[in-house]
């Protein structure tokens, strides 16, 4: 339904909406979504969509709130397509409009804040975060397959009064009364697990990157360090990696057709055919990895959890909808 047909949304949303989508540290690509609840409507980010483009087309649908929350708790197949109200026009809910439904607050952020990710992926620095967000309305959520799974585990701890979900080894959600205190929410969080960067900078290489790819700007600290090249190599962290880029990183070789790979003590390549969403999945692990203090251990989404997600419609769908961005 274009928002062009209906009254318009706030315009505080809109914006808050591009601003955290313009933001790499916060969402990359396609990943996030926002919503807020009007009357008996949710208008929530369409899935493959980017919340960058907010204040430039109709990247947002509205769905039935109630059937949204009656699929929240267990009805239909959890993708809420039965609730649109405008059944003609061809975008998708967002995978996670159960979860945005569920919760009672009038707006909704959920991002992948590469603060959040880089505690939430490892003991140490959820630990970390638990003290860091003392005293703030913040509930810690095991990892979960987006979409219901997530929802239903959200559900188990849910309270009136909580306003922050940490997602382990995903991503942040904060919501509120309005946008102004949503955007204060996201402020405080992003303050309070702010990490800086801990890995050396390296020079980009001087050498010509392997026909048919670039190298990833500043990722040679990355590439130079064994530690973090290792985890780079070893595993996916977080579900949009696995869906954009696969399971963890391959070792650059002839021949390779990844869409990203890691040429060791150089740094990371990119294809030069890899779409922006894959361009800023890589860019994100390099943002994370670099934080990642030393004496953090993270743990990798397990081979069954990736499973799920690369043979998962709904990403399949939202990896056509970037490859035909990256072809217009």
């Amino acid at each position: 339904m274009p928002l062009s047909d209906q009254s318009p949304l706030p315009q505080d949303f809109v914006e808050l909406s591009a601003r955290l989508g313009q933001d790499p540290l916060r969402v990359q690509g396609p990943g996030g979504n926002t919503s807020i609840k009007l009357g008996n409507i949710l208008w929530i980010k369409a899935s493959g969509t980017e919340l960058a483009e907010a204040r430039n087309g109709s990247i947002f649908v509205a769905v039935d709130l109630a059937g949204a929350r009656n699929e929240a708790r267990g009805a239909g197949d959890g993708t809420c397509m039965a609730c649109l109200v405008d059944k003609t026009q061809s975008l998708r809910p967002s995978i996670e409009t159960t979860f945005h439904a569920l919760i009672e607050w009038p707006v909704v952020a959920h991002i992948h804040s590469v603060v959040t990710i880089t505690h939430g992926i490892n003991p140490e620095g959820r630990a970390a975060a638990r003290e860091k967000l003392a005293g703030l309305p913040v509930d810690f959520i095991p990892y979960r397959k987006p979409g219901r799974p997530l929802t239903e585990r959200i559900a188990t701890t849910l309270d009136r009064t909580t306003q922050i979900w940490v997602l382990e080894n995903h991503g942040l959600v904060c919501a509120g009364p309005d946008t102004t205190a949503v955007a204060s929410l996201v402020e405080e969080v992003e303050r309070r697990l702010e990490l800086a960067p801990c890995a050396t900078e390296m020079p980009d290489p001087a050498e010509p990157a392997p026909y048919g790819y670039n190298w990833l700007a500043a990722s040679a600290g990355i590439a130079g360090d064994h530690r973090l090249c290792r985890l780079a190599l070893g595993g996916s962290y977080y579900p949009d990696h696995v869906v954009f880029l696969g399971p963890a990183l391959p070792e650059w070789r002839d021949g390779l057709v990844a869409p990203a790979a890691v040429r060791s003590g150089r740094g990371l390549v990119v294809k030069e055919t890899a779409t922006s969403a894959q361009r800023a999945m890589a860019r994100c692990l390099v943002d994370v990895l670099k934080r990642l203090p030393p004496d953090w251990t993270p743990q990798k989404l397990s081979p069954e959890q990736e499973g799920e997600l690369l043979n998962w419609d709904a990403e399949k769908y939202r990896q056509a909808l970037a490859a035909r961005r990256a072809e217009a």
